[in-house]
C-alpha cells in the first residue's frame, strides 16, 4: 500500500465523518462572526484614521487580528482532527490490518499526515478568503496576508504532527486530543511564561510557537522560521513511527 492510497483512505475517512465538517461549521461561523465585529469596529474609526499619517489599514486592523486569532483556535481544533487518526484504528481494533497491509511504518504516519491536513488547509483558505473578499472594495497588503497564510499552514503542519504522534502513543482518542492540546498548549504560553519571568532572548523562547508563528503575521518569511516548523513536524512524525514499530512488534 502507497503513502498515496494510504492518504486518500484517510482524508475519505475524514470527510464522511459530520464531526469533522460540523467542527468546520463552527469554526467558520465564530471566525465571520469576529470579522465582522472587527470589520464594523473599523468602519467606525476609519475616517479618523484617514487624518493620520502612516496609519494603519484594513489589514493590520482586521486580517492579521483575524489570522492571528485563528492560529489560537487552530491549537483546540486541530488535536480534534488527529485524535482518531491512530487512536481510533486501535479502539476499532483495525490497526493491526493497517500494519498487515505491507506498508513500511513510515510510510503509514506519512499517509495519516497528508490525510489529514488538506482539512485544516481548508479551514485556512476559508478564514483568509473573509479578508481577502476586502480587496474588491479596498487596498491590502496582498504580501503580507500571503506571508501569513504561509506561517498559519506551517503553523497547522505542525500540530497535525504533533496530533497523529499523540494518537499514536495513546489508545483512546479523547486522551490523544487533551495530550495533542497540551503539549501544543505548553508549546504556546512558553514564551510568554519566560517572558513574565524576564527572559526575552534564550532557548525557551526560541522553542514557542509564537516566536516562529508572529513574523509570518509581521509579513516577514524567514528560513529559520520555517525550519522550526519542518524540524516540529519531522521530530512528530518520527515519534509516530517509533510507536508504530513498538506496536508491531508486540505480541
Amino acid at each position: 500500500m502507497s503513502t498515496g492510497l494510504i492518504a486518500t483512505n484517510e482524508w475519505r475517512r475524514q470527510a464522511v465523518q459530520a464531526f469533522a465538517w460540523g467542527l468546520a461549521a463552527a469554526v467558520l461561523a465564530l471566525m465571520a462572526w469576529q470579522f465582522l465585529v472587527a470589520l464594523g469596529a473599523y468602519l467606525q474609526i476609519a475616517p479618523k484614521l484617514g487624518a493620520l499619517p502612516n496609519a494603519p489599514g484594513v489589514t493590520d486592523l482586521v486580517a492579521i487580528p483575524l489570522l492571528r486569532s485563528f492560529s489560537n483556535l487552530l491549537l483546540l481544533v486541530v488535536p480534534l482532527l488527529t485524535m482518531r487518526t491512530f487512536a481510533g484504528e486501535r479502539q476499532l481494533r483495525t490497526l493491526p490490518l493497517l500494519l498487515a497491509a505491507g506498508a513500511g511504518d513510515l510510510r503509514i504516519v506519512l499517509g495519516k499526515f497528508l490525510g489529514t491536513l488538506p482539512l485544516a488547509l481548508i479551514l485556512i483558505a476559508l478564514v483568509a478568503a473573509m479578508p481577502l473578499s476586502l480587496a474588491f472594495g479596498t487596498t491590502l497588503d496582498l504580501g503580507k496576508l500571503a506571508a501569513a497564510a504561509l506561517g498559519l499552514t506551517l503553523f497547522a503542519a505542525a500540530l497535525v504532527a504533533i496530533g497523529i504522534a499523540c494518537s499514536a502513543w495513546v489508545a483512546q482518542p479523547a486522551l490523544a486530543a487533551g495530550l495533542a492540546v497540551a503539549i501544543g498548549g505548553a508549546l504556546s504560553v512558553l514564551d510568554l511564561g519566560a517572558r513574565f519571568e524576564g527572559i526575552g532572548n534564550s532557548a525557551i523562547n526560541w522553542f514557542a510557537l509564537p516566536t516562529h508563528l508572529e513574523p509570518f503575521l509581521r509579513g516577514i518569511v524567514a528560513s529559520v522560521d520555517i525550519a522550526y516548523f519542518l524540524l516540529i513536524c519531522a521530530v512528530a512524525l518520527a515519534l509516530a513511527t517509533r510507536r508504530l514499530q513498538r506496536l508491531r512488534q508486540a505480541p
